[in-house]
C-alpha cells in the first residue's frame, strides 16, 4: 500500500500538463498523511535543481505554496510569470502575509489574463474587505450575486465581509452556506472553525479544524489552532502530532516551535498534576485516625498513650520502638501488623519522614496580592478588549481573570502554574500590557 502511494505521488508530480485537475489530484494524494507529505518533499528535493523553465518553476511554486513554504514558493512563482495562473498563487501568498494591496493587484492581474474571472474578483473583494474598503468589497460581491447559488467562494467572501463589520453570526451562516455548496471549501471551513472556537463551541470547532487539516495551504493555521484545542483537552500526543506536521515543512516556524515547547511543558505539567493528586490522596489516607480501625482496646490505648493518633503516625514508627514501650506486647504488635498488611502497608515504612513534613499546597502558600496601581478606568476594563490570541484568552478564562486589574495582580509564576499556560502566552500578555504601560506583579 505504501509503495503504491509512493508511485502515485511521483507519477502525479510528473503529470503533464500541470493544470487545475493535475494540481487537485496531487494535492489530494500528497496531503493524505504526514508520510505522504514527506514523500512529496523527497520528490521535490530530488528535482528542484532542474526547475529552470517557467513550467517547472510554476509546478514547484504551486507545491511550495500548498506546503505553506512561502520563502521557497515566491521566487519559483516569479520565474513563472509567463503562466497566468502564477498570479493566483502569488496573490494567495500575499493575502496570507497580509499584504492586501499587493494581493488585490495580483488577483486583478490573473482575472485580466483570463484565469477564472469570477473567482479572482471575489478573492480581490476579500483583499479589499481586509484593507478596510468594505464598500468596494460589497460592490464586487453584488456584481457577482448571480453566482451565489452555485459558487461557494461567493458565500465565503460574504462571510469575510460580515466578519469585518463585526457581524459574526451572519458570518458563520455564510460559511455554512459555502460548505453546503462545497463541503471541502478549505477557507470557509477554517473561518467557521475559528469563529466556533471564539464562541466556545470547542467540540464543533475541533471537528472543523480537523477537516481543515485534511486540506493544504491553510493547514498551518488549522493545525496550530487544533493543537491548542487538543492541548486544552490534555491530548498532548495528538497536539504534538499536529505541530510536527507544520514543522516537517517549516522546521523553523516560530509559532509552531513555541507551541511545541508549550505542549512538551504541558506534558510534564500534567504528570506533575497527577503526582500531586496522588500525594493529596495519600495524605488524606495518612490522616485517618487509628480509632477508625478495628483494633483491640489494649492496642488502641497503647497507641493513644504513645501519641500515635493517625495512620501516618503509625507508619512512622518501627516495630522496635513499639515493643520498647511499656505494656506493648507481641499480641498487639501482630494485630497492628495484620491490619496494616491488609491495606498493603507496613510499620516503619515512613520512618524517614517527620511529622508535618508534607509539602504545602501551592494555593495555600499564595499570599493575597496587593491591589495593582494604575489608571482605574484601564484596570477595570475587560481583558476581552485586548487583542489576545485564542490560546491566551482561554488561559485567562481558565484562571478566572476578567479585568486588566486582575491580570496585573498576578505574577509570572502564578500564571505559569496554570495548566497549558506556556511561555508563548506569557510573552504575548507581557507585550500587550507593556503597550498599556502596565506589567505583571513583580515583573
Amino acid at each position: 500500500m505504501e509503495h503504491t502511494a509512493t508511485i502515485d505521488i511521483a507519477a502525479l508530480f510528473d503529470k503533464q500538463p500541470f493544470d487545475k485537475d493535475a494540481i487537485s489530484a496531487l494535492r489530494d494524494a500528497a496531503f493524505e498523511s504526514a508520510d505522504s507529505i514527506d514523500r512529496l518533499l523527497e520528490i521535490m528535493a530530488g528535482k528542484e535543481s532542474s526547475a529552470n523553465d517557467a513550467a517547472s518553476a510554476y509546478k514547484f511554486g504551486v507545491c511550495w505554496t500548498l506546503l505553506a513554504n512561502f520563502e521557497k514558493a515566491i521566487p519559483m512563482l516569479e520565474k513563472a510569470s509567463s503562466i497566468p495562473e502564477h498570479a493566483v498563487y502569488l496573490g494567495m501568498i500575499r493575502l496570507e502575509q497580509r499584504r492586501f494591496a499587493d494581493a488585490a493587484a495580483l488577483f486583478d492581474k490573473a482575472a485580466k489574463a483570463g484565469v477564472d474571472r469570477v473567482e479572482c474578483e471575489l478573492r480581490r473583494a476579500e483583499c479589499l474587505a481586509l484593507q478596510g474598503d468594505l464598500a468596494g468589497a460589497k460592490q464586487i460581491l453584488d456584481t457577482h450575486k448571480s453566482a451565489s447559488s452555485t459558487n461557494a467562494t461567493w458565500h465565503y467572501i460574504a462571510g469575510r465581509l460580515a466578519e469585518e463589520t463585526g457581524n459574526l453570526e451572519p458570518a458563520m451562516d455564510a460559511y455554512e452556506a459555502a460548505l453546503k455548496i462545497d463541503d471541502v471549501h478549505t477557507l470557509a471551513t477554517f473561518r467557521l472553525a475559528y469563529l466556533l472556537d471564539l464562541h466556545g463551541d470547542e467540540e464543533r470547532a475541533r471537528e472543523m479544524y480537523t477537516r481543515s487539516c485534511e486540506e493544504p495551504f491553510v493547514f498551518t493555521n488549522a493545525l496550530m489552532n487544533l493543537a491548542i484545542i487538543l492541548e486544552d483537552a490534555c491530548e498532548f500526543e495528538a497536539a504534538a502530532s499536529c505541530l510536527r506536521r507544520v514543522l516537517i515543512v517549516q522546521p523553523n516556524h516560530p509559532r509552531a516551535t513555541l507551541y511545541m515547547k508549550d505542549v512538551q511543558a504541558s506534558m510534564d505539567m500534567y504528570i506533575d498534576e497527577v503526582q500531586m493528586r496522588v500525594r493529596e490522596a495519600s495524605d488524606a489516607v495518612l490522616d485517618i485516625p487509628v480509632s477508625d480501625f478495628e483494633l483491640s482496646v489494649r492496642s488502641r490505648n497503647c497507641l493513644k498513650k504513645m501519641n500515635i493518633n493517625t495512620l501516618g503516625d503509625l507508619l512512622r514508627i518501627t516495630e522496635h520502638e513499639l515493643l520498647a514501650y511499656k505494656n506493648f506486647g507481641e499480641t498487639s504488635l501482630r494485630e497492628i501488623k495484620a491490619m496494616l498488611s491488609q491495606k498493603g502497608l507496613a510499620l516503619g515504612q515512613n520512618a524517614h519522614t517527620k511529622p508535618g513534613s508534607r509539602t504545602a499546597s501551592p494555593m495555600a502558600a499564595m499570599l493575597t496580592p496587593p491591589a495593582p496601581a494604575g489608571n482605574v478606568d484601564i484596570l477595570s476594563r475587560s481583558v476581552s478588549t485586548i487583542d489576545f490570541s485564542v490560546r491566551s484568552r482561554k488561559c485567562l478564562q481558565r484562571l478566572g481573570i476578567s479585568t486588566i486589574g486582575e491580570l496585573i495582580s498576578k505574577s509570572e509564576a502564578e500564571l505559569l502554574e496554570s495548566r497549558n499556560f506556556g511561555s508563548t502566552s506569557l510573552t504575548e500578555i507581557k507585550e500587550k500590557l507593556t503597550e498599556l504601560s502596565l506589567a505583571l506583579r513583580d515583573s
